[in-house]
């Protein structure tokens, strides 16, 4: 079995709530404080800093653009929002306000696409502001997106229990899965250029081909409520277990590892490669816990 060293680092108040991650351009890890409106900043080894938002905007998924900016969802506020490296904001409002804008990602046409959970829609916006939108079936409650290898967004349909894909001509497919009541929620493409996703309520990974064929892997704990997933550098998905309280990992083949954070009920959410070249995911009660290949797990404080 793989050994890893956990090493959390505090970030922000206990209510703040760290929920998503990414590596921006700047080599700096980026992420959502849902709780307090913010969005917060670290380079590896420094200090963290944050900005402000609407308190009450509850900032969710955050994503690198191709602008060379970083660009959220604001779930309450129903907005898409963008800020630069230095701190600079802008936000843009949707077409009306009941969208719940949640999963954002980059397009391979320089567009950012997000679902809209509370629409049941596609949006896709320019770096500009300007906002498109496509259909769903209804009550579907699309989640998180991700570019895929084939050039197409595919997004987990949490209540639909379906893997979605929409081309950049607006075209969509949705390919159901084989686990009823399975409330897939991340997705990530793999290095072997399928995509791969967490089925919370069923505790599951799952994997689906750009073929459409689809491939479940059970986990060892079927609780574990499994949020986020995002590709390593090892070849392997990296997961987190939000109802257990622990990242994992999946190869190709399968095989699947997990592994327990030092805090208990942290709450892990999110989870990226860092620009370290190890995994980072957000915990909700507060802090962001590096996964390296090691033998010791920690809890620093700022």
């Amino acid at each position: 079995m793989t050994s890893v060293s956990i090493v959390e680092q505090v970030v922000s108040g206990p209510g703040a709530g760290p929920y998503a991650i990414t590596t921006g351009p700047d080599g700096a890890l980026w992420f959502t404080l849902i709780h307090s409106g913010q969005i917060g900043r670290l380079v590896p080894g420094g200090e963290p800093t944050s900005h402000r938002l609407d308190p009450e905007c509850r900032p969710t998924i955050i994503a690198a653009g191709p602008d060379g900016a970083l660009w959220f969802s604001e779930y309450q506020a129903h907005r898409i929002g963008r800020i630069t490296t230095d701190g600079t904001i802008a936000e843009f409002p949707l077409p009306s306000p009941d969208r719940g804008p949640f999963g954002i990602a980059a397009g391979p046409d320089g567009a950012l696409w997000f679902t809209e959970t509370t629409a049941d829609r596609i949006g896709r916006i320019t770096t500009d502001g300007q906002v498109t939108e496509f259909p769903l079936p209804t009550g579907a409650l699309p989640s998180m997106i991700t570019v895929g290898a084939d050039g197409g967004m595919w997004f987990t349909l949490n209540q639909a229990n379906a893997i979605g894909r929409i081309g950049m001509d607006g075209e969509t497919a949705v390919h159901p899965l084989p686990t009823e009541g399975a409330a897939p929620v991340g997705i990530a493409t793999g290095a072997d250029g399928a995509l791969w996703f967490v089925e919370m309520d069923a505790g599951q990974i799952g994997r689906i081909d750009t073929d459409g064929v689809i491939t479940e892997f059970p986990l060892p704990d079927r609780s574990a409520r499994p949020h986020a997933i995002t590709p390593g550098d090892d070849g392997r998905q990296w997961f987190t277990e939000w109802g257990r309280n622990r990242v994992g990992s999946i190869t190709p083949d399968g095989t699947i590892q997990v592994h327990a954070l030092p805090t208990r009920n942290s709450e892990p959410h999110g989870i990226a490669l860092g620009p370290d070249g190890s995994l980072w995911t957000a915990l909700e009660i507060g802090a962001l816990a590096r996964v390296t290949v090691g033998a010791e797990s920690v809890r620093t404080g700022l």
